[in-house]
C-alpha cells in the first residue's frame, strides 16, 4: 500500500470530474445461499472476509486503501494490498458485495468503490450486526459517493495522526431544533480527548458538483439553526462541537467561504474552519486547518493557518 507521505497527486482523487458517471464492476449472475454456507464451511470465507464486510457495511461506500488502513489499524493482519484485493475479489464473485469505479471525459477513475451486497447483508444477520443498507442505496450519485470516500479519508487521517484521538461515527445525527430537521454531517464526526475533556470536530464535505453554492447554503442553514440553539447534550454533544467544512482544494476553500459570506451565514458559537482532501495526507493535521478572517488594514477577509496544538 502506498502510504501518505508517498502521495504526491496534486488533484484530490476525490474531487468531481467533469462528465463523471458511475460504472458498475461487479458480477452478474445468480449465486445462492447454499454456496456461500459451503465457501464458509470449507474456509474460503474466514472472519477477515467478516471483518471486511463489516467496514464496508459501517462506511457504506469505501476504496479497497482505505478498506486496507481501517484493518490494519483494528489490528488485522491482512499482508498486502494485493492480498486483501484478491479476497474482495473474491466476495465481488460470491455476490456478497459489489464494486463500482468512476468513468468521466478525462478516462476511467484509478481506484474501485466497494459496497454491499443483498447476500452481503444476509450474512452480517447471521453475526446478528446491524445493517440498513438497502438495494437502493447502491444507487446514490457520484457526487454523494465522493462526500463519503473524502469523509472516510478525513477519519482515517485522525486515526492514524492524532495522538488524542478518542471515537468516531461515520453517520451521525443531528437536530436542528427551529427548522425540525434532522441532518447528517456529510463526512462523519471525530472525538478527541485529552486530560479528561473532549472535543468534536463535525465534517461536512463540499463538492463541485451541480449547483453545488445552492445545497451548500441550504445545509448551512441547518448548522446554523443547530448552532445558534445549542444547549448541553444537543445531539449527544456535551459542549459546542467545532465545525469543518471539507473542500476539493485551496480554490474550492475560497468559494465556499464567499458563498457563505455572499448569503450572510454567520455562526454565533463558532469559528468554522476549512480544509481540503490533500491536507489530509500530511504528516501531521497540526496545520490542516484554514480559517477566513477580517483583515483590519485593507477591509478584506484573509486565509491564515492556525496551529491547532491537540492536532498534533
Amino acid at each position: 500500500m502506498v502510504e501518505d507521505s508517498q502521495i504526491k497527486a496534486e488533484v484530490s482523487p476525490f474531487a468531481i470530474r467533469k462528465g463523471e458517471i458511475k460504472t458498475f464492476d461487479g458480477q452478474d449472475g445468480y449465486v445462492s445461499m447454499n454456496q456461500i454456507v459451503h465457501k464458509i464451511n470449507i474456509g474460503h470465507i474466514t472472519d477477515i472476509h467478516f471483518a471486511i464486510l463489516e467496514l464496508i457495511n459501517e462506511f457504506e461506500f469505501i476504496t479497497s486503501r482505505q478498506l486496507m488502513q481501517m484493518l490494519t489499524i483494528k489490528g488485522y493482519d491482512v499482508g498486502t494490498q494485493d492480498k486483501l484485493n484478491n479476497k474482495l475479489e473474491s466476495l465481488v464473485k460470491s455476490k456478497i458485495i459489489t464494486r463500482y469505479y468512476f468513468n468521466s471525459d478525462e478516462g476511467k477513475g484509478i481506484y474501485r468503490i466497494y459496497c454491499l451486497e443483498k447476500m452481503g447483508k444476509y450474512l452480517l444477520g447471521t453475526r446478528e450486526i446491524e445493517c440498513k443498507w438497502q438495494q437502493s442505496d447502491n444507487t446514490k450519485p457520484v457526487s454523494m459517493i465522493k462526500k463519503r470516500l473524502a469523509g472516510n479519508q478525513v477519519i482515517i487521517a485522525y486515526l492514524q495522526k492524532v495522538k488524542v484521538f478518542d471515537s468516531y461515527t461515520v453517520k451521525p445525527a443531528i437536530k436542528a431544533k427551529v427548522m425540525a430537521k434532522i441532518f447528517k454531517p456529510s463526512g462523519g464526526t471525530v472525538k478527541l480527548s485529552k486530560n479528561n475533556k473532549s472535543v468534536d470536530f463535525l465534517f461536512e464535505v463540499i463538492r463541485r458538483e451541480d449547483n453545488w453554492q445552492i445545497k451548500l447554503i441550504e445545509k448551512m442553514k441547518f448548522y446554523k439553526d443547530f448552532y445558534d440553539n445549542f444547549v448541553t447534550n444537543d445531539s449527544g454533544f456535551e459542549s459546542v462541537p467545532q465545525l469543518i467544512l471539507v473542500c476539493e482544494d485551496d480554490k474550492h476553500m475560497a468559494e465556499t467561504f464567499k458563498e457563505i459570506i455572499i448569503n450572510k451565514i454567520e455562526f454565533k458559537n463558532v469559528n468554522l474552519y476549512y480544509t481540503t482532501d490533500l491536507k489530509q495526507v500530511n504528516n501531521s493535521l497540526d496545520k490542516s486547518l484554514t480559517e477566513f478572517k477580517l483583515d483590519d488594514k485593507t477591509k478584506r477577509y484573509k486565509a491564515f493557518v492556525p496551529e491547532i496544538k491537540i492536532l498534533k
